[in-house]
C-alpha cells in the first residue's frame, strides 16, 4: 500500500472524527461507502448525529453537500430538477435539482411517496439523471446518505426491494457513551466545530482513491468463500429472498474498500466477514417478521449463516 494513499485515507477519517465524537466503526463504514462509490443508509431515531455526518464528510472532502427534506408532499422535479421555459429565446432550459452535489443527504427518506423515492433510482446507480429526454451526468463523487426513523410507521412509506439494493449498507449510528457525550457539552457551547473544520482531501484525491479501490487484490479463496455465504443465503430456509448479483458484486468492492482503508492492497477474509451484516441484512427478506422485527431478524440470520460457512485458511 503506498504511503501516500494510507495517509490521505487515515487523514480522512481523523478529519471526520473531530467533529463526530466515538464513532469510529460509522465513519469508517462511510468512508468504505464513498471509495466504492456506493450509498449509505443511516437507520437510527432522530438526533444521534445522521445529518452530522453527511455535513462533515462533505466538508472534509471539500465537496458541495445538499440536504434533501423529504415529505409526502416531494416531487421527482423537487430533487433531479425540471425544464422551464425561457420567454427570452423562446427555448426550454434544465434547471439542475439539489441531487446535483458530492454528498446528498436524503433526510427522513421514507417519508414520501414511492415515486418520488424511485427518482433516485438512475442517480445511485449510474450517477446520471435523466429528464425530458435529455442525460445530465452528476458530479464525481457522488453519495447519498439517507436517514430513516425505523421506530415510525405512521406516514411513512417503507423502501422497496429494489431501493434498498442501491445502498451498499446499512447501518446504525447508536447512542454515545457517557463520556463522549460529554465531550459534546462541553465543546459546543459557543461554537460549532464543523464551522471551522477544514477539508482533509479534495474530491479529485477521493476519485483518485476509487480507482485505488478496483485495483486491491482479491485471492480467488476469498472469492469462494464470499460466494459460498451469498449461496448459503439463497437455500435458507429462514429467508425468502437471498443475496442478488448485486449485493454480490457490492460485497465484493466494498472489502476491496475496506482493505485501502485499513491500509492494505489485498482483502483478508475478516474484511469480507465484518461487512456482511451492514451489506447483507437489508438485502435479504425473513420469513414471519413484518416492520421493526425485520431488521433484527435478518442480522441475526446472517451472523448465524456467515459463522457457519468455513473460513478459507
Amino acid at each position: 500500500m503506498a504511503t501516500d494513499v494510507q495517509n490521505l485515507v487515515q487523514g480522512l477519517e481523523a478529519n471526520i472524527a473531530e467533529v463526530v465524537l466515538g464513532k469510529r466503526e460509522v465513519i469508517r463504514l462511510c468512508i468504505v461507502a464513498l471509495l466504492a462509490g456506493e450509498h449509505v443508509l443511516l437507520e437510527d431515531v432522530p438526533g444521534v448525529g445522521k445529518t452530522l455526518i453527511g455535513k462533515t464528510l462533505a466538508r472534509s472532502v471539500a465537496g458541495e453537500f445538499c440536504r434533501i427534506q423529504f415529505t409526502p408532499d416531494l416531487l421527482p422535479s423537487d430533487i433531479v430538477g425540471s425544464s422551464l421555459y425561457n420567454q427570452k429565446n423562446g427555448e426550454f432550459t434544465f434547471s439542475r435539482g439539489p441531487i446535483f452535489a458530492n454528498i446528498v443527504l436524503a433526510d427522513e427518506i421514507n417519508r414520501t411517496t414511492p415515486r418520488t423515492q424511485s427518482a433516485l433510482l438512475e442517480a445511485m446507480s449510474d450517477q446520471q439523471v435523466s429528464v425530458d429526454g435529455y442525460t445530465h451526468e452528476l458530479p464525481h463523487p457522488f453519495m447519498v446518505i439517507a436517514t430513516q426513523n425505523p421506530y415510525e410507521f405512521e406516514g411513512t412509506y417503507p423502501l422497496p426491494e429494489s431501493q434498498l439494493d442501491r445502498f451498499l449498507l446499512r447501518t446504525r449510528i447508536g447512542y454515545p457513551r457517557r463520556e463522549d457525550e460529554r465531550l459534546v457539552l462541553s465543546t459546543r457551547r459557543e461554537t460549532d466545530p464543523i464551522d471551522e473544520l477544514k477539508p482533509a482531501i479534495d474530491c479529485a484525491q477521493v476519485v483518485e482513491l476509487q480507482q485505488a479501490v478496483r485495483s486491491v487484490s482479491v485471492d480467488r479463496a476469498i472469492e469462494d468463500y464470499l460466494l459460498d455465504i451469498v449461496n448459503t443465503t439463497r437455500n435458507s430456509d429462514e429467508l425468502h429472498v437471498g443475496v442478488s448479483t448485486r449485493g454480490a458484486l457490492c460485497w465484493y468492492r466494498a472489502s476491496q474498500s475496506l482493505a485501502l482503508v485499513e491500509g492494505r492492497d489485498f482483502v483478508i477474509p475478516d474484511d469480507v466477514k465484518r461487512l456482511a451484516v451492514p451489506i447483507l441484512s437489508h438485502r435479504v427478506i425473513t420469513k414471519g417478521y413484518l416492520h421493526g422485527g425485520q431488521r433484527d431478524a435478518a442480522e441475526a440470520i446472517i451472523k448465524r449463516l456467515v459463522d457457519d460457512v468455513q473460513v478459507p485458511k
